[in-house]
């Protein structure tokens, strides 16, 4: 029935799950937590034991529930694939932290199977779907800075070395800045400008070692394996030009997270790794704080797998969907690719524009 909550499995019970077990059982009001896994069974007893109704066990007993129809995975990133396919296999639709995949080819694979058991697939990052992304979009196509002709995206830092306690994954392959951060620029951008033809990016590792500098590992000496500096052109299907530059290797600066530039004005978009911020927007007259259209400004984590529970009841397309997490992962080799070969790059598979959310929802609705 269209009224039943939508029954979720969470598949790890690291550091990112604790909003994500929050959101999805005590905000959402769509969908009900009822079992989590991990390979170290204790974090998944200490989850389960913070929440009424939410049994630890095992990836297989959890992915054997038929109940299950959805299953949120928050492995590290080279478990994504293996985790994904599996409940796929078992018949269940699943959610990736990001990214979707390590690679194009995993990627692919997870859409095809995903479409042959008629099962959906969704990734993060859902920070698009918060009240100051869904604001911006909003603006955009209220035509408040007329029509988008460029957009500049800036994630600049010293890398995490200083005070991340394992910092080695962000130096191997499946970590660099893009990979880690890239997934909420671009899902921002393709929310707001929607999906990209063409890329061209230029890379460099600026250091081949870094120092870890946090406690624990403090002293231990990284061999950096992935370019650490990303800057990358994209040629936005619309017509719009866009900028991104990514980078470990920036001590301080004074660049926006993401400006869009229309034929009527500039809009400043707060940064996509949360869900609220503030929006500006000038047509000339100087910068004017433009108040939030939508709800979910807190951290929202989860929103995404609510809107796919939500997809699943109504047969919709869900926001933060497979194709548009794939179209995010192509763009991101296709910039390391670009760099390689000296050579523009032509995205072959795009994604639909994600829908807006309603305006005037209350706390815990989707529709």
């Amino acid at each position: 029935m269209a009224s039943q909550k939508v029954k979720v499995g969470i598949i790890g019970c690291g550091n990112i799950c604790s909003i994500y077990f929050k959101n999805l059982c005590t905000v959402f009001t769509n969908v009900e937590v009822v079992a989590c896994a991990d390979l170290i069974m204790d974090r998944a007893k200490t989850k389960a034991a913070e929440y009424a109704g939410v049994r630890a066990c095992t990836n297989a007993e959890l992915l054997r529930n038929p109940d299950i129809e959805i299953v949120v995975n928050l492995t590290i990133p080279k478990a994504h694939y293996g985790v994904a396919s599996a409940a796929i296999k078992a018949g269940k639709s699943v959610y990736n932290e990001k990214p979707l995949a390590l690679t194009r080819k995993e990627g692919r694979t997870l859409l095809e199977n995903a479409k042959t058991k008629d099962v959906l697939v969704g990734g993060a990052p859902d920070t698009f779907m918060g009240a100051g992304l869904q604001t911006c979009r909003k603006l955009i196509d209220d035509g408040i800075i007329g029509e988008p002709v460029a957009a500049t995206a800036f994630m600049l830092c010293p890398g995490h070395e200083g005070w991340h306690p394992d910092p080695e994954f962000y130096y191997q392959v499946g970590g660099g800045p893009m990979f880690d951060m890239g997934p909420y620029y671009l899902t921002a951008l393709i929310h707001l400008l929607g999906p990209v033809r063409r890329v061209t990016g230029a890379t460099r590792i600026s250091f081949p070692t870094r120092t870890i500098t946090s406690e624990k590992k403090r002293g231990t000496v990284i061999n950096v394996e992935v370019p650490t500096h990303v800057a990358g052109l994209m040629d936005f299907a619309s017509g719009a030009i866009g900028t991104i530059v990514t980078s470990f290797d920036v001590k301080a600066h004074g660049l926006p997270h993401i400006e869009i530039y229309g034929s009527k004005g500039t809009m400043r978009v707060p940064d996509p790794n949360g869900f609220g911020g503030k929006v500006e927007v000038n047509t000339g007259k100087g910068w004017t704080e433009a108040p939030h259209s939508h709800i979910y400004a807190e951290n929202s984590r989860g929103i995404g797998v609510a809107d796919m529970a939500a997809a699943l009841r109504t047969g919709r397309l869900h926001r933060a969907n497979g194709e548009m997490a794939y179209h995010v992962l192509d763009i991101m080799h296709a910039f390391h690719d670009s760099s390689d070969t000296g050579k523009h790059v032509k995205l072959e598979r795009a994604c639909d524009r994600p829908a807006l959310l309603p305006v005037g929802l209350t706390p815990g609705r989707i529709d």
